[in-house]
């Protein structure tokens, strides 16, 4: 053989690293080179242990391997997590056409819709009434009354969030790269008033027999911040701000306690 296997090996190996990083966007290089360094540490911090062995006892080593163990994922997360809009640099306010002071929006939206809309919270699954919401119509933005989904989108996705395949011209899908949208989802905002909506994931594949299936996304928003305005004719506004029913399970008889015939 006129060339050796393993040299042919590592340069193919070398060129598919370097076009896999000129693709790469600089988030991702941030995270590849935290995550490098990590490792590098680690060993390092490793030979420091062993040579440290003689003076320092088991729990002193494990204990100073957690703190660095707990840090660094720490470091990890923050790195490939997506951030509240304050930390990514955009606004919630400037940009958008509807506009209010902070103390306006206070006034004007519940504490639950406020926490998710302009703080960028998350809701408690299986907390809003429009998560089992199956009548046609649209579901609007509760600050602003943008149409932002159509129930034709809707679907049970088992997540506890009110779910969609796909969404309205009033939706705004935050501009990330493919690694960032796959693993950890883009978040949504209306495009009238910068309110956060929820994230989109691109798991619809999942959902078999459902639209997201069709689309390969799933839009999870959070109930609070939409407003659901049926079309069969009522005039009936539900709000995704209030909790569903409570559902009064009866005990099987074998379970039941035994009913007491009080004296005459």
């Amino acid at each position: 053989c006129w060339y050796d296997c393993s040299n042919f090996s590592s340069i193919f190996i070398i060129s598919a690293i370097i076009v896999l990083m000129s693709i790469m966007t600089a988030r991702t290089l941030l995270l590849l080179n935290t995550i490098l360094y990590l490792r590098l540490v680690c060993v390092r911090m490793n030979f420091a242990d062993a040579a440290m062995a003689s003076s320092n006892s088991s729990r002193s080593r494990g204990s100073t391997r957690r703190s660095f163990f707990l840090k660094s994922s720490a470091a990890v997360v923050l790195a490939s997590s997506p951030q509240p809009a304050s930390a990514n640099g955009k606004s919630r306010t400037s940009g958008y056409a509807v506009q209010h002071t902070e103390r306006e929006w206070a006034y004007m939206l519940s504490g639950a819709q406020y926490n998710v809309l302009r703080n960028g919270g998350t809701e408690r699954p299986y907390s809003s009434i429009l998560e089992g919401e199956e009548r046609d119509g649209v579901y609007h933005c509760a600050g602003c009354d943008t149409p932002l989904f159509e129930s034709s989108a809707k679907f049970h996705s088992g997540t506890g969030w009110p779910s969609f395949a796909s969404g309205l011209s009033g939706v705004e899908v935050e501009n990330v790269n493919p690694l960032q949208a796959g693993f950890v989802g883009a978040e949504l905002r209306c495009r009238s008033c910068g309110g956060h909506l929820g994230d989109v994931f691109l798991d619809g594949k999942l959902f078999v027999n459902t639209p997201a299936f069709s689309s390969g996304k799933r839009f999870c928003i959070d109930g609070a911040a939409l407003v659901f305005k049926p079309i069969d004719g009522s005039d009936q506004v539900v709000f995704g701000d209030i909790s569903p029913p409570k559902v009064k399970t009866e005990l099987p008889d074998f379970l039941s306690p035994p009913k007491i015939t009080p004296r005459s």
